[in-house]
């Protein structure tokens, strides 16, 4: 059984009734019902020119100049991913905005053929070339992809013991209805792990960070913001990192 016959049984009977297998092979749920994008920055993520370069130039170039010179890096990253999400083989994992899959496959890894993981976007392009791309490797056994909106997550509640957002939080245009989605994706100490942007408390470069946010439609988000959002939700042990203009918060939530 392949990892989308797999992901298949953690469907609501609505979404599973309504889903359809894309020729490129991931499930589409959307269709041609997309919601508008909430900027440049969103739009940039459905073109067929960033799926190409993303994993080698684009994800790792734009997260240097947002977590600074010495800041983590992609394998850095790959690992504090792993630390928030402490994740062990049968583990069921969700990954959000996964694009093209370089953290999804980092994770079937770790999870091993027991386990699950399930790599979300809304991104065609993204999406093709993250089943190819695990297919290549030869991981589709425990891997599956589906084209979803993340604020109406179509999973049944409590199906993952982890959930992963990195780098998309601040695209989404209501971020905190999608950590409510991630939550009830959540079984009872599932842990959740987030990468995405931090203001400073530099006034200067407040008023920069606003600029960007306001023209590219990205959230930019004060410090204590996420940790209170996610204690807000019964998580415990959270932790954060801040790396430049942007933070690394995790969580596990209560039993």
């Amino acid at each position: 059984m392949d990892g989308l016959e797999r992901a298949l049984a953690l469907l609501d009977p609505v979404a599973r009734e309504r889903g359809r297998v894309d020729d490129a092979g991931y499930l589409d749920l959307i269709g041609d019902d997309a919601r508008p994008s909430t900027g440049p920055a969103q739009d940039l993520m459905l073109t067929r020119l960033v799926p190409r370069i993303y994993e080698r130039w684009w994800r790792p170039t734009l997260g240097r100049a947002a977590k600074g010179v010495f800041g983590p890096g992609m394998t850095d990253e790959k690992r504090i991913a792993r630390l928030l999400l402490a994740l062990s083989p049968g583990d069921g994992v969700l990954d959000i905005a996964c694009g093209t899959g370089n953290f999804t496959r980092d994770f079937a890894t770790t999870v091993g053929a027991d386990g699950l993981v399930v790599g979300v976007d809304v991104s065609p392009t993204m999406l093709a070339r993250a089943v190819r791309e695990t297919r290549a490797a030869g991981l589709d056994d425990r891997v599956a992809y589906v084209r979803a909106d993340v604020r109406e997550l179509p999973f049944r509640d409590r199906s993952f013991d982890a959930v992963c957002c990195f780098a998309a939080l601040h695209l989404f245009s209501n971020p905190l209805r999608a950590v409510d989605r991630m939550t009830a994706a959540l079984t009872p100490g599932g842990r959740i792990a987030l990468f995405t942007s931090a203001r400073t408390r530099t006034a200067p470069l407040r008023t920069l960070e606003g600029l960007v946010g306001e023209h590219s439609g990205m959230v930019m988000f004060e410090r204590d913001e996420l940790i209170e959002a996610l204690e807000d939700r019964a998580f415990v042990d959270v932790r954060q990192r801040v790396a430049g203009f942007t933070q690394f918060v995790g969580g596990r939530l209560a039993v």
